[in-house]
């Protein structure tokens, strides 16, 4: 590893332990308070089950991290930090096969259709990317696909300006469908290495949002029959459980083949994504904890369990 390279994990370990630090803050004083003074008995391991199932890493996560503090240690003193290094050891088993990179196949364009509710940090997550792709020397088009909200179409604007990407947008209540078209087509076109498509994430309305992405699926087929390529979907690490229902949701609606989960630097629930990848086993392409383009990277299991475990990388 080059001095570099070095620089650029060590920075993102210390955005991602940043980012995690209500997570494990939380965690670690709710253990640390448990296992003070007295020996590990039946009632420690429930309470402990039970922070863990607070911390929202989920009933079975949370029940067999508890198991694995207990196995052996009956009847003695247990430290925090003995805990926390089960915890992260059962986080990342659970974590190590659903961590996996977005993988830009060999059709040209990739199409990468972003789906998400409304304010999970899907137009964010599109612009940084765009941005990503670019740094890679790979071009990229957007597609303002949310087309019910003026200010998504405005915010993919900006990022298309930031990240010199062309934008194909239309007026706000156009068919997003024949935008998606348009957009595909354009990009075949012009030989684009990554067509990017922002969606409409209204789930209040699931039987509409549902005819819609099943309507953008269906007509880009007719361009190109492999897309789209990845449905990738975003999701708020802030909703907590909620973040289980969306995921069964768009899984019936867009067929998800992965998830990025953002905003893991604004809750001390963070260990969503641990239940989550428990339940369902989607790939997780990347997490993002903070606003800038650098908040966003591929998701590495051993890192996010020792950062949510309040442990040195």
């Amino acid at each position: 590893m080059n001095d570099s390279t070095a620089q650029s994990a060590r920075s993102w370990w210390q955005r991602l332990t940043g980012g995690l630090k209500r997570t494990s803050a939380s965690l670690g004083s709710a253990i640390s308070d448990l296992v003070s003074k007295r020996k590990l008995d039946r009632a420690m391991l429930d309470e402990i089950e039970e922070v863990l199932i607070r911390a929202d890493l989920g009933v079975d996560v949370a029940g067999r991290i508890a198991a694995a503090v207990g196995e052996g240690r009956y009847d003695t003193a247990i430290s925090a930090e003995e805990v926390k290094a089960v915890l992260a050891s059962e986080v990342e088993k659970t974590l190590t096969s659903v961590a996996k990179p977005l993988d830009i196949g060999g059709a040209r364009p990739f199409v990468i259709l972003v789906v998400g509710v409304n304010g999970s940090g899907k137009t964010t997550t599109i612009g940084k990317l765009a941005e990503k792709f670019r740094r890679e020397g790979r071009t990229v088009m957007l597609a303002a696909g949310d087309t019910f909200r003026a200010a998504a179409i405005d915010q993919l604007k900006i990022w298309g300006e930031r990240t010199r990407a062309p934008v194909l947008a239309r007026e706000p209540g156009s068919d997003a469908a024949s935008l998606a078209f348009d957009a595909l087509t354009a990009a075949k076109a012009q030989g684009i290495d990554v067509l990017l498509v922002d969606t409409a994430g209204r789930l209040q309305n699931k039987a509409a949002l549902m005819g819609e992405l099943d309507k953008i699926v269906r007509v880009m087929k007719k361009v190109d029959a492999g897309a789209p390529h990845a449905v990738l979907l975003v999701l708020d690490a802030t909703v907590g459980q909620n973040a289980l229902a969306q995921v069964e949701a768009f899984q019936k609606t867009a067929g998800v083949t992965g998830l990025a989960m953002t905003k893991l630097d604004g809750t001390a629930r963070g260990g969503i994504l641990v239940a989550v990848a428990a339940k369902f086993g989607l790939p997780v392409h990347m997490i993002g904890v903070g606003e800038g383009v650098d908040d966003l990277e591929p998701f590495v299991a051993r890192e996010f369990a020792r950062a949510i475990a309040g442990l040195d990388g």
